[in-house]
């Protein structure tokens, strides 16, 4: 398994679930580029690099398939992998994501830039947290936000809008899993609702709180994501 993390996030985003993960399966979290320990690159980004990106760790552990588990960014990296490369993946789990920007109406999109662009941590992951979320939820994301490559975060935040636009879901030849968040501020329910219905054969779990499921829901998410991974694994 490997679980890729959001745009204000870095692999220890995921620390609870590649300990949970880890006891029945192979389980690791990336750093993508620009993020965490990766290192920053030059020039402007383009959003398929990190397709390319992933190839290469797939094929540097000698993993010739893997369970996929993006949320937010990761999500949309997650399935563009899965349809530029099917045959690498067994399963995707595609949580508090979307199909791309086109999805969202301008002023939500042009509200993403701003408050990314202001990348004030204590505040954007007050704004990101559902009113239940996990104790220790806050202090993650902001820990998170306040540790990203301020240019590189801010070239994918570009990358993101202008580039990832509208990906043709009903191509998804993977077993599926979209989750949802009922509070999103960022990705509406609707919207994984809609992606469930485009994504042939796609479950849909709705979770409560906020945009980073992972962090406020872990249990909740975790078994979700459990069940999803052992039917997936029966039926294949």
């Amino acid at each position: 398994m490997l679980f890729l993390h959001g745009i204000g996030g870095n692999r220890r985003s995921w620390d609870t679930q590649v300990e949970s993960f880890s006891r029945e399966f192979t389980a690791a979290a990336w750093d993508a580029r620009g993020y965490g320990d990766s290192e920053d690159y030059e020039g402007p980004l383009d959003f398929h690099s990190f397709s390319a990106d992933l190839l290469r760790v797939l094929d540097f552990l000698k993993v010739q398939t893997a369970h996929l588990v993006g949320l937010s960014m990761g999500g949309r990296i997650a399935r563009n992998f899965g349809l530029a490369h099917p045959e690498r993946v067994k399963s995707l789990v595609l949580a508090n994501t979307s199909p791309g920007f086109a999805a969202l109406p301008a002023e939500r999109v042009a509200a993403f830039l701003e408050e990314r662009r202001q990348l004030d941590p204590p505040l954007q992951a007050k704004r990101l947290l559902g009113p239940d979320a996990h104790p220790r939820a806050y202090e993650r994301l902001v820990a998170a936000l306040v540790a990203v490559h301020r240019e590189s975060y801010l070239k994918t935040v570009e990358a993101s809008v202008t580039q990832d636009r509208a990906a043709p879901l009903e191509r998804i030849a993977v077993p599926t899993l979209v989750i949802g968040s009922r509070d999103d501020p960022l990705y509406p329910i609707d919207i994984a609702r809609a992606m469930a219905t485009r994504i042939p054969d796609a479950r849909l779990e709705e979770l409560p709180g906020g945009h980073v499921s992972n962090l406020e829901q872990p249990e909740r998410f975790d078994r979700a994501v459990l069940e999803f991974l052992k039917t997936s694994e029966r039926t294949s």
